[in-house]
Parts: C-alpha cells; sequence; structure tokens
C-alpha cells in the first residue's frame, strides 16, 4: 500500500477520461468489464476512484455515516468486546488490534479512547491499521495516533493482515466487506450471466454475458425466478482466509450489513447494488464512475462458508443492536448521561445510542475465532 495519491486530475472531463481508459484496459476484446472490475475503478482506481478522491466520504459534509459517526459509544462499547479477547489471549507475543478500512479514524479513536486507563490491555499491545486508500490513510492515521499516543499504545500502518506474519490478537472490520467488489451474476432462466458495463466510445452500457469464470464456495441456488441477481465477493472471502492464515490466536470481528444468500434472493430478487452520494441514492449506478459510493449486500453465507472452510471457529452471528447491548452498551450510555455536561448533551448522547440500536437494522456482527488451542480450550469466551 501506498500513501501516494496519484496523478492529481485537472478537470471532471480528465477523471472521466482517465475512468474510461482504466475500464478499457480491464475490459475483454468485445469492450465487456465484468461488473468487479468496474467496481474497483469506480471505488479504488488510481486518482479516479471514490475512495482516492481528498475529500472525506464520512459525516455530515460527506456521503454517508457509519455507526462511529452516529455515537461514540459504538467504538467504546467495541472497546469492552475487544478487552475481553485480550484478556482472554493465552501467553505468547505481544498482541496487536488490526483495523482494516480504518477510514477517517473515527472508529479507532473510539476504541482506544475506550480502552484508555481500563484493565485488561496487555503489555507491547499495538494498533495496526490497513488502508487501501491514500486519502484515508493519511487522514486516519493522524486521527488514531493522536488516540493511541493518549492511550499509551503505539499505532502504526500496514500493507495488509498478513503483512507482518502471524499474530495475536483482534482484527476489526467496520463496514469493510460491502465496499469489496462483487461480482453481480444473473439467472436467464436457462444460465447464469456475468453483469457488468460494455465501454462503447463515450458511454457505459450495462451489458452481460455468459458466466465464465467458477464462483467460488458453495453452489449458486437452484431454481430460482429468471431475472434473479446474486452478489458474490471473492475479494471479501478472500479477506476472511487472510484473516484465518494470520490470526493464530485472538478474535475476528465483521460489523456490516447484509443477509443469508437465501433471504436476499427473494427479498431482493434483482440485486442490492446501490450508489450513494451527499448522502442521497444515486438512480443509475453506472453514471459517472468514481463520484458515488457503490456498495452492495454483504452475501453472509458465502462468507460466513469461506471462514468455516478456512478453519475459523464462529462464536457470534447476530444482528448488531443485539451485540452492542450484549457488549456494555446499556452501561456505557448510562456513565455517559450521568457525565454529561449538560441536559442538551444527556439528550443528544440517549439519540446517538438509540441510533446504534435501531438505525443500522439490517447490520449484523460476525465474531471468528481461530481453532482451539491444543488444550482444546477457546481462545476467547463464547458471546
Amino acid at each position: 500500500m501506498s500513501a501516494s495519491a496519484g496523478p492529481r486530475l485537472s478537470s471532471d472531463a480528465d477523471r472521466r477520461e482517465r475512468v474510461r481508459l482504466l475500464l478499457r484496459q480491464s475490459a475483454g476484446p468485445d469492450g465487456f468489464v465484468p461488473f468487479d472490475r468496474f467496481m474497483e475503478v469506480a471505488l479504488y482506481g488510481e486518482s479516479v476512484g471514490f475512495y482516492s478522491r481528498d475529500d472525506s466520504p464520512f459525516g455530515r459534509e460527506g456521503d454517508y455515516y457509519t455507526a462511529a459517526h452516529a455515537s461514540p459509544l459504538f467504538g467504546q462499547t467495541l472497546a469492552e468486546r475487544v478487552r475481553s479477547a485480550l484478556a482472554h489471549l493465552p501467553p505468547g507475543a505481544p498482541p496487536r488490534i488490526i483495523e482494516v478500512g480504518p477510514g477517517d479514524g473515527a472508529l479507532g479513536e473510539g476504541v482506544l479512547r475506550g480502552l484508555a486507563g481500563g484493565p485488561g490491555v496487555p503489555p507491547g499491545l499495538e494498533y495496526v491499521i490497513v488502508e487501501r486508500s491514500p486519502p484515508l490513510l493519511r487522514r486516519g492515521y493522524d486521527r488514531i495516533a493522536s488516540a493511541g499516543s493518549a492511550a499509551g499504545i503505539p499505532v502504526r500502518q500496514s500493507d495488509g493482515i498478513g503483512a507482518d506474519g502471524p499474530f495475536r490478537g483482534v482484527v476489526l472490520a467496520n463496514e469493510v466487506l460491502d465496499a469489496q467488489p462483487a461480482r453481480r451474476l444473473l439467472w436467464d432462466g436457462q444460465g447464469w450471466r456475468e453483469t457488468g458495463v460494455r465501454v462503447e466510445d463515450e458511454k457505459l452500457e450495462p451489458a452481460s454475458e455468459p458466466c465464465r469464470r467458477p464462483v467460488p464456495g458453495p453452489e449458486l441456488p437452484p431454481g430460482l425466478p429468471a431475472g434473479t441477481v446474486v452478489e458474490v465477493s471473492p475479494l471479501a472471502e478472500a479477506l476472511v482466509r487472510e484473516v484465518a492464515d494470520h490470526l493464530v490466536a485472538g478474535l475476528c470481528l465483521f460489523l456490516d450489513y447484509g443477509m443469508d444468500e437465501s433471504e436476499l434472493v427473494i427479498a431482493h430478487p434483482s440485486g442490492t447494488l446501490a450508489a450513494v452520494r451527499r448522502h442521497r441514492s444515486v438512480d443509475d449506478p453506472f453514471e459517472d464512475p468514481g463520484s458515488s459510493d457503490l456498495s452492495v449486500f454483504v452475501n453472509f453465507t458465502r462468507i460466513r462458508a469461506a471462514a468455516h472452510a478456512s478453519g475459523l471457529r464462529e462464536v457470534g452471528f447476530r444482528r448488531q443492536g443485539e451485540a452492542l447491548h450484549e457488549w456494555g452498551l446499556p452501561k456505557l450510555l448510562e456513565e455517559a448521561v450521568r457525565s454529561a455536561s449538560s441536559a442538551e448533551e444527556q439528550v443528544r448522547t440517549h439519540l446517538g445510542a438509540k441510533n446504534l440500536l435501531f438505525g443500522f437494522d439490517r447490520f449484523y456482527a460476525l465474531e471468528l475465532v481461530p481453532p482451539s488451542g491444543s488444550d482444546g480450550s477457546s481462545t476467547v469466551p463464547v458471546r
């Protein structure tokens, strides 16, 4: 991962031409670009992708909120879950907390503030961030490093979960799986087709072709009505496998919105592709790639299957609100209200907590641990 932002483009016309160039480079002989490659360019293309721009996509002035922006209680509550996992680590090398996709640093800041001065923080603990967007890496690192300094926990960046070899500790990934480029597969009644776009001169036209690449993981669901779209993300599944290959003791926590595959094909037969800009939905996700966020719901059937196949053990899968309640949000809310400096701040604190519990209703918390240790015991308590 490089901190370079790539060449700076002088106008929207230059940016659009650069997008078309990158897409043409990803296209087949007939100009067809599978959707996952289109999404890669639209989100991460050097100097043109949505996450390559200099301004932040988060918060009131950005394009969308995450739970970490909705209330500081989110990070503080996750800190309690992290504390519990760290406290149950077996003896070994100093542990790490690795946050994947820290964005602007709001979650990392909250977690480190929650850990500061409390019990159960082992000596030598470090906080490592893995972020592929150069502008977000710069912004997020400064914010998280400041909180780490105050907490006495060193912060550094790394090129990947496994870049520094096997480790003990915790992996955090909030709204990361949904941002991994995904394939969109269409059942036409007779076979599966790969959807994407075709690059035609100055235009991008939605298109499809027979599915030629294998689909890893469970077989695609049979007996679907013609026109049904199934979205899968081999890159998201690869992220799970990377955790399995390197986390030798501790906890991996994925928080994201999604459903099981059987629910997705019923509730969203046309797929879940969404484009968002300035907190508003964009009607055409293929219009002006790079100018809006693109995402699909996480296919948790395939994520969980990838975890199981790679040796990770699932110790929790439930609604995010239920998990936050179990991890101690009510107690933290009570303490925050009691220490509030004004009645107005108390109201804001209550509203933020209510948003965390009820405003992220399609979000799930998936907790994974490595296989049991040699004595047969789990490395973290089952929640």
